[in-house]
């Protein structure tokens, strides 16, 4: 017989513990509920509680906004990453000296091209990856195929078609109805598809070019996440980077390290050095230089467009720096200790050194005050330690430098130096040829 008390006991346990469904992966744990709560945390005070909070909720909305934008990569596949982007770019790169042969178009022609793509661009609201995607298909295309003045535009209108429909969402890739009207139907609908096809089979539909604003995005999160305005400011530098042609033959990672380099400079930020290269520095050289002496030469499109607020202003701010006179230093941050130089009140005495009896005072021989702090005229050759030696004090190197021209008197410009001494009755003899 059944019996009745151990029946009625389990049943009114099931009721109290329902028992569980089995997994559906063929493997159950059993999970006993324990008795306690949990332990009891260290209690934090209001202050740092509310700080712990924000920085977390901060930190997980960039990762969540890098992640959306694709820029986040994990830790395993970075390197690897990496050195395709490298591979691609040199693999993608196209020509200066094939476009210097172009029997009708010539490098005055660009920045009007290049002009009119950034306004069509920023009117579309495509991608910022469009703009540098579109400039590289152009010069790839000029690089290995003849193109006429009257097929230019054709061409950039071309590419920027190709490249927004690679890069952007469908719903803003412009039509070609629109593309016809952009041109005031300059060439008919079927010339746009017609030069798709034809530039597609130019660059052997080899779209994957890491653009500058993809270096630009990872270079910006991979050791710490840089703020808005440095990004803008990078940004409206490296749209700069595609009107001339002395960046062309620079690769996109190094304009874009060059970019951020500078715009790191404008804000106050400390430098990179670890990461900057020579063919950053020249970049950066190249920018400070145009934009010192050509300021006012920018397009006018593209000032207006980093002039909202949206972009922090960036071109506002970059040409109120260069029209205060303000230009890029190199030495504004010192890197490492500078070695110290030998002092003129000393003589030739070595520098007194630690007093304990690891290190013991090196003897020197008496010496007279004379205007040569490294000669002495009472130094023997036994005194190897006072001997006069080759070293010369950097001090001295920055007084040789010849000033420049604006620091220099008038007379001094006009007649050159041996017109002036002649002038002033120096005792030198020049002799002109």
């Amino acid at each position: 017989m059944k019996d009745i008390s151990i029946s009625s006991y389990r049943s009114s346990r099931n009721v109290a513990y329902p028992k569980r469904r089995p997994s559906p992966y063929g493997i159950s744990k059993s999970h006993k509920t324990p008795i306690l709560g949990p332990p009891p945390a260290c209690r934090l005070s209001t202050y740092s509680a509310k700080s712990t909070f924000l920085q977390q909720r901060q930190r997980e909305a960039q990762i969540t906004a890098l992640r959306r934008q694709g820029v986040l990569l994990e830790e395993e596949y970075r390197e690897d990453i990496r050195l395709y982007m490298h591979e691609m770019e040199r693999y993608t790169m196209s020509s200066s000296q094939s476009m210097d042969q172009q029997p009708e178009i010539r490098w005055h022609m660009r920045p009007c091209l290049v002009d009119f793509l950034v306004e069509i661009h920023f009117a579309f609201r495509l991608r910022p990856e469009t703009l540098y995607l579109t400039l590289n298909i152009v010069d790839r295309y000029v690089s290995r195929r003849i193109v006429y003045i009257k097929h230019y535009q054709l061409v950039g209108c071309a590419a920027l078609w190709i490249a927004a429909k690679f890069e952007d969402a469908k719903e803003r890739v412009p039509t070609v109805q629109e593309l016809a009207q952009i041109c005031r139907e300059t060439y008919d609908e079927s010339a746009f598809i017609q030069m798709e096809g034809h530039v597609l089979a130019t660059i052997q539909w080899t779209l994957g070019h890491p653009t500058a604003e993809a270096w630009l995005r990872l270079m910006c999160c991979d050791p710490f996440i840089e703020e808005e305005k440095v990004q803008h400011v990078a940004r409206f530098l490296m749209e700069i980077t595609l009107f001339y042609r002395e960046f062309v033959k620079y690769t996109p990672s190094s304009i874009a390290l060059g970019a951020l380099t500078l715009a790191r400079f404008l804000c106050g930020k400390p430098r990179r050095m670890f990461e900057e290269t020579n063919e950053c520095r020249e970049i950066v050289e190249l920018l400070d230089n145009r934009l010192a002496k050509r300021v006012n030469d920018l397009s006018e499109t593209l000032v207006k467009k980093y002039s909202y607020a949206f972009y922090s202003k960036a071109a506002t701010f970059v040409l109120q720096f260069y029209l205060q006179g303000g230009r890029f230093s190199w030495h504004h941050l010192v890197p490492f200790p500078v070695t110290p130089t030998r002092s003129s009140v000393s003589g030739t005495s070595t520098p007194i050194s630690d007093t304990s009896d690891e290190f013991p005072l090196t003897p020197t021989s008496p010496v007279l005050f004379s205007s040569d702090p490294f000669s002495s005229p009472l130094s023997s050759d036994d005194d190897k330690e006072n001997l006069p030696s080759a070293f010369e004090p950097v001090l001295n190197k920055q007084r040789m430098e010849v000033p420049p021209d604006h620091y220099l008197p008038h007379e001094y410009l006009t007649l050159s130096r041996p017109a002036l001494h002649n002038l002033n009755g120096s005792p030198r003899v020049t002799t002109v040829s």
